[in-house]
């Protein structure tokens, strides 16, 4: 089912061109030569998403899994979340990629993605490294 479910958003980024960071870019340019379409690809996601959610929330069980995965509203606003987002934001704004349509766009064999899924893999590698370092020293 996972592999299904990734085809299918594969082929959704491809069909709305946001394998192409240069319509993301576009997109993020808001004093240049804007292109709205990625809001509307965002809107189609979150209407979707918010329709499933509400949908599967009254099942106590979730047909292919143990539990429900949502997270907890009332959970406190960890350090490492603002820093992971805002290195996710920051390489997003910068490539016009992030790492769903950089995974689908490897199939093109652009260098430009090839090395940006290299340093995305090489962050995650260090991120968990420097995790488990500050995991094992807490108290």
């Amino acid at each position: 089912m996972a592999f299904f479910s990734g085809l299918l958003f594969s082929a959704g980024l491809c069909l709305s061109g946001m394998t192409r960071p240069s319509k993301v870019i576009a997109f993020l340019d808001v004093t240049g030569r804007w292109d709205p379409s990625l809001a509307f690809v965002m809107l189609g996601a979150i209407g979707i998403a918010a329709v499933a959610f509400r949908a599967f929330a009254r099942h106590p069980k979730p047909i292919l899994g143990d539990r429900h995965g949502l997270p907890d509203a009332r959970a406190p606003i960890e350090p490492r979340l603002v820093i992971g987002a805002s290195l996710f934001g920051a390489g997003w704004g910068l490539s016009g990629l992030c790492p769903g349509p950089a995974v689908v766009s490897l199939a093109s064999g652009q260098v430009g993605t090839l090395v940006f899924v290299a340093t995305m893999l090489g962050g995650m590698a260090l991120s968990f490294a420097v995790e488990r370092v500050f995991l094992r020293s807490s108290p």
